[in-house]
């Protein structure tokens, strides 16, 4: 099983987002563009497992709390590394400074089943598209400068999903497994 951990993003977001991909995909088809249902802010990405692992897995991620919960504001855009060679292309996002502890936490409960910790920094953001080589058509960059500093919605959650991520040849597949309330619910 090919596992990861994500929070959710609201509809009103996955709409605004889906609008920008449509207009980008007109400029630069042969990008690989994430389709918007299958947007979401990745925590911990854990890999394959064995499914005799899952029971554990579930085990760890129950016991994940935080004091409150995270608030995200979706906007902007940018790229990794750089946008002179940019690898992926991302909308940003300004947390609240409980989501880089939930992640740490999150991953911590992971290290103890045996699965690596993260080498990178946590950097929440959404995955928007690939590019393979690192490269951008200027039509594209043009088009994105445009929109660079664009606000696509806010969310407040206390829920995290794991997710089993499926590849095939027409794009990854995602099913939630299951939900896991970090926080109380407000109101």
């Amino acid at each position: 099983m090919r596992l990861f951990v994500a929070v959710e993003i609201p509809s009103a977001v996955r709409e605004n987002l889906g609008a920008l991909l449509k207009s980008l995909r007109a400029v630069s088809a042969q990008t690989r563009w994430v389709r918007a249902e299958n947007l979401h802010v990745t925590l911990k990405f854990i890999g394959e497992v064995p499914e005799t692992k899952l029971g554990a897995i579930r085990g760890a991620l129950a016991g994940v709390r935080s004091e409150q919960p995270v608030t995200l504001d979706f906007r902007g855009l940018g790229f990794f590394p750089n946008d002179k060679h940019p690898r992926v292309f991302w909308a940003g996002i300004e947390a609240s400074p409980n989501l880089t502890t939930l992640a740490a936490e999150i991953d911590r409960a992971m290290e103890e089943l045996g699965i690596s910790r993260q080498q990178r920094p946590f950097s929440p953001h959404l995955t928007l598209a690939r590019f393979e080589p690192p490269g951008l058509a200027e039509k594209l960059r043009a088009a994105i400068r445009e929109d660079a500093a664009r606000e696509f919605g806010t969310l407040r959650t206390s829920q995290f999903y794991l997710i089993e991520s499926k590849l095939k040849p027409s794009g990854a597949e995602y099913t939630t497994l299951e939900s896991f309330p970090f926080a109380e619910a407000e109101g």
